[in-house]
């Protein structure tokens, strides 16, 4: 009797396509759910008959009251090698193994410099005008060459996103609570005294940190206020590092020029969150993450997991 893996969140019905199943498919019924299942009791009456589920990063938490009303669950395979929403101790008492995949840092990077070049030449907002007979140019762009390029964040994608604002000709500063004048050096950056200083001389600040207790809200209203009336600010990283009132709140006061942002405090976003109609906001449904590629290593690594489990072998164990 074969297993069943269900497929969580395969919202663009891509997950069977970009990968080869057919190696699992004598021993693995796999079904692909195309819309975000929200709420325990949801999540157990959808998953109560299958032994795998293959998540997408943290999306769907997997907390030990939702792993103890699945008895048949054997393996969770989640993308990405961090996951902070499994209760890695339930999975373990109850015989549940948890196996991860790699992930490509190029699609967030690409995704914050989408979202950055589109607020500094008011890309959405020309192109909606000229579509519709709009007014021919409402807007005067911000220029990038000889700006700052403030960073929270130096890691995998913080650099490489700095050595593209190098190559803009940006000035590029940043600052983290572990960042050393010898790894800004070795990127190329210069490394900013304080927080503050990098927040109120930055033109552009774009965010690359890990969600933990240390980065959770740390930039908040008095963070914000910090920020020139002309700069933007960019999050492709977690949305509970900036406090979503206090960036609402400069939105609509007009403190700050705008904000990207492609990662939210609730996924998918409710009909009426308010960050669906906040002025001077380009938003992005989490497409950091989403790309053909980055799809194809997650559920390619994915389909390795499950048959090195079946093998009795896992590889890529969590945490």
């Amino acid at each position: 009797m074969r297993l069943r893996c269900a497929v969580l969140d395969d919202f663009q019905r891509v997950a069977t396509e970009v990968a080869d199943w057919a190696v699992v498919a004598d021993d693995v019924e796999v079904v692909s759910f195309d819309r975000h299942i929200d709420g325990e009791d949801d999540l157990v009456a959808a998953l109560a008959g299958f032994d795998i589920v293959v998540t997408l990063r943290e999306r769907v938490s997997f907390p030990g009251s939702l792993i103890a009303r699945l008895p048949r669950l054997k393996l969770i395979v989640a993308s990405g090698m961090r996951n902070s929403v499994i209760d890695y101790a339930a999975a373990e008492a109850h015989g549940v193994t948890v196996c991860g995949t790699a992930s490509s840092s190029t699609p967030p990077v690409e995704m914050t410099w989408a979202l950055l070049l589109g607020l500094a030449r008011g890309l959405v907002e020309e192109s909606n005008a000229l579509r519709s007979g709009g007014p021919w140019q409402s807007t005067v762009g911000a220029d990038l060459h000889g700006r700052r390029l403030g960073l929270l964040g130096l890691g995998k994608i913080g650099s490489r996103v700095a050595r593209v604002g190098l190559a803009f000709g940006m000035r590029v500063g940043a600052w983290s609570q572990n960042l050393t004048r010898e790894r800004a050096d070795e990127v190329g950056v210069e490394l900013a005294p304080s927080k503050e200083e990098l927040l109120a001389d930055s033109d552009f600040v774009s965010v690359h940190l890990a969600l933990g207790d240390r980065t959770r809200g740390l930039l908040g209203r008095p963070e914000l206020a910090l920020l020139k009336p002309s700069a933007y600010l960019i999050n492709t990283s977690r949305a509970a590092i900036v406090d979503q009132d206090a960036l609402l709140d400069a939105l609509h006061a007009g403190r700050i020029a705008g904000a990207g942002v492609d990662v939210f405090d609730i996924e998918p976003l409710p009909a009426d969150h308010p960050m669906r109609t906040a002025p001077r906001l380009l938003a992005t449904p989490h497409l950091g993450y989403v790309s053909r590629a980055n799809y194809a290593m997650y559920y390619g690594q994915a389909v390795e997991d499950i048959r090195a489990f079946l093998a009795g072998a896992p590889v890529r164990r969590l945490p």
